[in-house]
Protein backbone atom coordinates (compact mmCIF):
# COMPACT_ATOMS: atom_id res chain seq x y z
CA UNK A 1 0.00 0.00 0.00
CA UNK A 2 1.35 3.31 -1.58
CA UNK A 3 1.87 5.98 1.63
CA UNK A 4 -0.18 7.89 0.19
CA UNK A 5 -2.80 5.73 0.90
CA UNK A 6 -2.64 5.79 4.50
CA UNK A 7 -5.27 7.12 6.91
CA UNK A 8 -3.78 9.39 9.31
CA UNK A 9 -5.44 10.43 12.03
CA UNK A 10 -3.76 13.44 13.78
CA UNK A 11 -4.44 16.76 16.20
CA UNK A 12 -6.48 20.03 14.60
CA UNK A 13 -3.58 22.62 14.20
CA UNK A 14 -3.60 26.24 13.17
CA UNK A 15 -3.28 25.38 9.39
CA UNK A 16 -6.29 23.85 9.24
CA UNK A 17 -8.76 26.57 9.52
CA UNK A 18 -9.82 25.90 6.30
CA UNK A 19 -10.59 22.26 5.95
CA UNK A 20 -12.14 21.94 9.75
CA UNK A 21 -14.17 24.86 8.89
CA UNK A 22 -15.42 23.24 5.68
CA UNK A 23 -15.99 19.69 7.49
CA UNK A 24 -17.90 20.97 10.19
CA UNK A 25 -20.21 23.36 8.39
CA UNK A 26 -21.14 20.49 6.43
CA UNK A 27 -21.57 18.11 9.50
CA UNK A 28 -23.55 21.02 11.20
CA UNK A 29 -25.79 21.18 7.85
CA UNK A 30 -26.61 17.20 8.65
CA UNK A 31 -28.20 18.41 11.45
CA UNK A 32 -30.03 21.45 9.84
CA UNK A 33 -28.32 24.20 12.04
CA UNK A 34 -25.91 27.10 11.62
CA UNK A 35 -24.41 28.84 13.96
CA UNK A 36 -22.61 32.41 14.43
CA UNK A 37 -19.50 33.61 12.84
CA UNK A 38 -17.94 34.28 16.60
CA UNK A 39 -18.71 30.73 17.63
CA UNK A 40 -16.37 29.26 14.93
CA UNK A 41 -13.91 31.17 15.97
CA UNK A 42 -13.92 30.45 19.21
CA UNK A 43 -14.54 26.54 19.13
CA UNK A 44 -11.43 26.52 16.85
CA UNK A 45 -9.17 28.15 18.69
CA UNK A 46 -10.31 26.05 21.52
CA UNK A 47 -9.62 23.03 19.94
CA UNK A 48 -6.49 24.14 18.38
CA UNK A 49 -5.64 24.98 21.64
CA UNK A 50 -6.89 22.48 23.93
CA UNK A 51 -8.58 24.83 25.91
CA UNK A 52 -11.80 24.64 28.26
CA UNK A 53 -10.77 20.21 27.67
CA UNK A 54 -11.42 20.73 24.21
CA UNK A 55 -9.52 18.58 21.49
CA UNK A 56 -9.63 18.14 17.76
CA UNK A 57 -8.37 15.33 15.22
CA UNK A 58 -8.57 14.97 11.49
CA UNK A 59 -8.44 11.92 9.58
CA UNK A 60 -6.72 12.54 6.27
CA UNK A 61 -5.01 10.26 3.24
CA UNK A 62 -2.64 11.57 0.87
CA UNK A 63 -2.69 15.25 2.37
CA UNK A 64 -7.03 15.23 1.75
CA UNK A 65 -8.56 15.98 4.94
CA UNK A 66 -11.47 13.16 5.39
CA UNK A 67 -13.27 13.33 8.84
CA UNK A 68 -13.10 15.00 11.92
CA UNK A 69 -13.85 14.65 15.35
CA UNK A 70 -13.64 16.36 18.61
CA UNK A 71 -14.26 15.54 22.40
CA UNK A 72 -13.60 17.11 25.44
CA UNK A 73 -12.99 16.07 29.11
CA UNK A 74 -14.90 16.76 31.98
CA UNK A 75 -15.45 15.71 35.97
CA UNK A 76 -18.33 14.15 37.21
CA UNK A 77 -20.23 12.54 40.10
CA UNK A 78 -20.12 9.28 39.34
CA UNK A 79 -16.33 9.25 39.17
CA UNK A 80 -13.06 10.26 41.07
CA UNK A 81 -11.81 10.71 37.56
CA UNK A 82 -12.92 12.69 34.41
CA UNK A 83 -14.80 11.45 31.33
CA UNK A 84 -14.83 11.64 27.82
CA UNK A 85 -17.67 13.28 25.69
CA UNK A 86 -17.08 12.60 21.53
CA UNK A 87 -19.27 15.72 20.53
CA UNK A 88 -19.04 15.71 16.95
CA UNK A 89 -17.66 13.33 14.38
CA UNK A 90 -18.04 13.55 10.37
CA UNK A 91 -16.74 11.83 7.35
CA UNK A 92 -17.11 13.56 4.02
CA UNK A 93 -19.59 11.88 1.93
CA UNK A 94 -16.53 10.47 -0.70
CA UNK A 95 -14.79 8.75 2.46
CA UNK A 96 -18.17 7.28 3.72
CA UNK A 97 -17.84 3.74 4.19
CA UNK A 98 -13.84 3.49 4.57
CA UNK A 99 -13.24 3.45 8.24
CA UNK A 100 -12.51 6.93 8.72
CA UNK A 101 -15.05 7.13 11.32
CA UNK A 102 -13.94 4.40 13.11
CA UNK A 103 -10.36 5.33 13.11
CA UNK A 104 -11.61 8.86 14.28
CA UNK A 105 -13.66 7.30 17.33
CA UNK A 106 -10.39 4.76 17.87
CA UNK A 107 -8.16 7.87 18.16
CA UNK A 108 -10.50 9.94 20.54
CA UNK A 109 -10.51 6.11 22.63
CA UNK A 110 -7.17 6.29 22.79
CA UNK A 111 -6.30 9.58 23.49
CA UNK A 112 -9.06 9.08 26.85
CA UNK A 113 -7.53 6.18 27.92
CA UNK A 114 -4.28 8.72 27.58
CA UNK A 115 -5.53 11.36 29.91
CA UNK A 116 -7.05 8.64 32.30
CA UNK A 117 -10.87 9.20 30.93
CA UNK A 118 -11.42 5.93 29.45
CA UNK A 119 -15.29 6.48 30.25
CA UNK A 120 -16.40 8.04 26.48
CA UNK A 121 -19.57 8.55 25.86
CA UNK A 122 -21.74 10.28 22.65
CA UNK A 123 -24.75 11.07 21.66
CA UNK A 124 -26.09 10.75 18.01
CA UNK A 125 -29.71 11.62 16.24
CA UNK A 126 -31.75 8.57 16.19
CA UNK A 127 -32.32 8.92 12.28
CA UNK A 128 -28.12 8.60 12.04
CA UNK A 129 -28.88 4.77 11.01
CA UNK A 130 -25.01 4.87 9.03
CA UNK A 131 -23.75 6.30 12.16
CA UNK A 132 -25.41 3.92 14.40
CA UNK A 133 -24.15 1.00 12.52
CA UNK A 134 -20.72 1.92 13.74
CA UNK A 135 -21.52 2.99 16.99
CA UNK A 136 -23.58 -0.33 18.03
CA UNK A 137 -19.98 -2.23 17.39
CA UNK A 138 -17.91 0.18 19.29
CA UNK A 139 -20.13 0.95 22.00
CA UNK A 140 -23.60 -0.08 23.90
CA UNK A 141 -26.90 1.80 23.37
CA UNK A 142 -27.96 2.99 26.65
CA UNK A 143 -31.17 3.58 28.00
CA UNK A 144 -31.41 7.54 28.79
CA UNK A 145 -33.40 9.77 26.99
CA UNK A 146 -31.60 13.40 26.47
CA UNK A 147 -33.23 16.29 27.36
CA UNK A 148 -32.77 19.88 27.03
CA UNK A 149 -34.15 23.06 28.40
CA UNK A 150 -36.93 24.71 27.28
CA UNK A 151 -36.37 28.66 26.36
Amino acid sequence: MPLTDTLVVRPVTAADVTVWRAMWQDYLAFYHTTLPEAVYRATFARVVAGGDGMHGRIAERGGQALGLVHFLYHPTCWKTGPVCYLQDIYTVPSARGQGVARALMQAVFTAADAAGAPDVYWLTAENNYPGRMLYDQLGVKTAFIEYNRAT
